[in-house]
């Protein structure tokens, strides 16, 4: 099992807007195989910071999800809102950042 969590840093008052591209993305995502839990969160105290948290059954599924037709829509659609995000993935033995 991993983990994943990506920061987004927001431009100003992006975050509906992020919300809204989000949420077909999320709803698919939560139905691809291997994916035991995936969710939005915005920050109480940086209303310009997002928070995908994401667990996975493997490595293998969270880079066929990387290759769906939701994500490359929502990577579409949120690159105008976002000015940079960092991607952890947490394994049992290491993190990667991507």
């Amino acid at each position: 099992m991993i983990y994943v969590v990506a920061t987004l840093e927001l431009k100003p008052d992006s975050l509906d807007a992020l919300r809204e591209a989000a949420m077909p993305c999320i709803e698919a995502t939560r139905e691809e195989p291997g994916c035991l839990f995936y969710d939005l969160n915005a920050s109480v105290s940086n209303s310009r910071r997002a928070v995908f948290v994401e667990r996975w059954r493997s490595r293998d599924d969270l880079e066929n999800h990387f290759n769906t037709p939701h994500i490359e829509a929502f990577r579409e659609a949120s690159a105008p809102l976002v000015e940079s995000s960092t991607v952890e993935i947490i394994h049992p033995e290491r993190i990667e950042t991507l």
